[in-house]
């Protein structure tokens, strides 16, 4: 990786407790989109930037090997303690130096992890270790997040808002002012002559305030306030935890709401060899 972050422990402990896996619908567009071209069973899949290994999990019931990589040794550590499948393993290395051969992949993905990759490198590499006629699959999410709850729902997304805005000072100047367009770039400069650009899909999870306050907390713009001042991290956390509770007239912070995450991505295939 170009930019290594979420690497301490505690980091990384919060990132595996919090961050949400992918969506089956998500899995299932990529799948499909493999399923053009190439029948199941499918080979191996690469997940690049993997971190607890969210991701790599979902694949595993659809290839014959799946490997995750990440640059953190912190992250692998928790990925593998929840490994449950024998044909996944992980692999630490950076996102632009894949320990895999030349032509050996079905499948090279990266689940919101590619803006913090030296994003050339990473597409010449993606290129190179995927078989003729497999594909790549990049995805991430946005930050504005809904969160619904009985009729209440426009409060607290208006508190949420203003969570973010409050972490905007800290957000790192390699993301820019919105990571979309990092994505749009990569996808108008893959040279491959079938590729997909999707926009917005909304999935919704269940989730306990407190989870979603952990997520956000996972995020590297309040690990980087957390850094610079911990008291004052930890004060917003507090705070936006209380108003959201008294807006929904409940004391519990393991109440449970209704998480809408907007998630984008494109899926490019590597021509096949005439």
């Amino acid at each position: 990786m170009a930019h290594r972050l979420f690497e301490g422990k505690e980091h990384a402990v919060s990132y595996q407790k919090y961050r949400l896996s992918p969506s089956e619908q998500l899995i299932g567009e990529i799948l499909a989109f493999l399923e053009k071209k190439k029948a199941r069973p499918f080979g191996l899949a690469a997940d690049v930037g993997c971190g607890s290994g969210q991701g790599t999990i979902c694949l595993g019931p659809h290839f014959h090997q799946v490997v995750g990589m990440d640059v953190s040794p912190a992250q692998l550590q928790m990925a593998r303690a929840c490994a449950n499948a024998s044909n996944i393993s992980y692999r630490q290395c950076p996102a632009e130096e894949l320990p895999l051969e030349d032509g050996s992949a079905d499948l090279v993905t990266a689940m919101s992890a590619a803006h913090w990759f030296d994003r050339p490198r990473f597409l010449a590499e993606a290129f190179r270790v995927l078989r003729p006629g497999g594909s790549l699959a990049l995805l991430n999410y946005t930050l504005d997040m809904e969160l619904q709850y009985r009729d209440c729902s426009q409060e607290l997304n208006h508190i949420c808002r203003e969570f973010h805005s409050a972490l905007r000072p800290y957000r790192s100047a390699v993301l820019g002012p919105d990571s979309t367009i990092l994505y749009k770039e990569m996808f108008d400069s893959i040279p491959y002559p079938e590729k997909e650009w999707h926009d917005c899909i909304s999935v919704k999870h269940s989730v306990p305030v407190s989870s979603y306050i952990g997520m956000v907390e996972s995020f590297s713009s309040y690990q980087t306030l957390l850094q610079k001042n911990p008291e004052e991290a930890r004060r917003l956390s507090q705070d936006v935890t209380g108003r959201l509770l008294t807006v929904m007239k409940v004391t519990s912070p393991e109440t449970e709401v209704g998480l809408v995450v907007k998630y984008y991505y494109f899926l490019a295939r590597k021509p096949d060899v005439s």
